[in-house]
């Protein structure tokens, strides 16, 4: 049985993709986010129970690309397609000519899901990534992407019109696309140890991390994820 709960905690994450999608494509952005947070938490356990547990099979890795998919792949792009939609009903100055757009312009959202898939084909046959990543991971993209309906939601700092403007929605969507699949090493949080020395990085890394969380909220993600590439340039300067 222990064979198959790896991939059962896979499906998890699959279920929550689904019900981000159908909670997005409802309008209910937030609730979408919250899908995805449940998502990725589903993604992190299935990785480690697999190697906790010692085991692996062709189709767990299958099963977690095709998940991931759905869950890091599709919903970003869905989110990206419902705030452009948003984002046009009432455009900036100097932006109304975006509005002839409207019928067309938020499908540039998808974008990501088209890179995401590349990425994670890439993944799955790229021998460089047993210990590290090259490129943004997918849960770190879809991350980045789902706390915007968060930070609309709460508008702890009066970014509301920064966010919901077109040209930075569409800009999001051109760099996220472009980390997706960049040859940019970027560190794994696999710890096969709780050593300082063979961890200082990642346990940095948590630290930053939960203070941000635990000070900006939803805020703080794109930051999070910001901080996580910086932290690896220094790992990619030195090779």
């Amino acid at each position: 049985m222990k064979k198959h709960l790896p991939n059962a905690v896979t499906c998890i994450n699959l279920l929550f993709g689904c019900l981000a999608l159908t909670a997005i494509f409802n309008g209910q952005l937030a609730l979408g986010a919250y899908f995805v947070g449940a998502a990725a938490v589903a993604d992190f356990f299935d990785g480690l129970l697999a190697r906790a547990l010692r085991v692996s099979s062709a189709i767990g890795k299958d099963l977690d690309s095709l998940a991931d998919m759905v869950s890091f792949g599709v919903v970003p792009g869905a989110i990206l397609f419902q705030l452009l939609l948003k984002s046009l009903t009432a455009p900036e100055p100097g932006l109304h000519t975006l509005a002839g757009w409207g019928s067309y312009l938020p499908y540039l959202g998808f974008i990501v899901s088209v890179f995401s898939a590349l990425r994670l084909a890439k993944f799955n046959n790229d021998t460089r990534q047993t210990t590290s990543f090259i490129g943004l991971p997918t849960p770190a993209c879809t991350l980045v992407v789902a706390s915007l309906p968060l930070i609309l939601l709460s508008d702890q700092f009066g970014i509301t019109s920064i966010i919901l403007n077109p040209l930075v929605l569409l800009g999001l969507t051109v760099l996220l696309s472009g980390l997706l699949v960049a040859e940019l090493p970027l560190f794994a949080l696999k710890f096969k140890n709780l050593r300082w020395a063979d961890n200082r990085r990642r346990f940095l890394f948590v630290l930053l991390a939960a203070g941000l969380l635990l000070a900006l909220h939803a805020t703080a993600v794109p930051l999070v994820v910001l901080i996580y590439v910086l932290m690896s340039v220094p790992k990619t300067a030195a090779r």
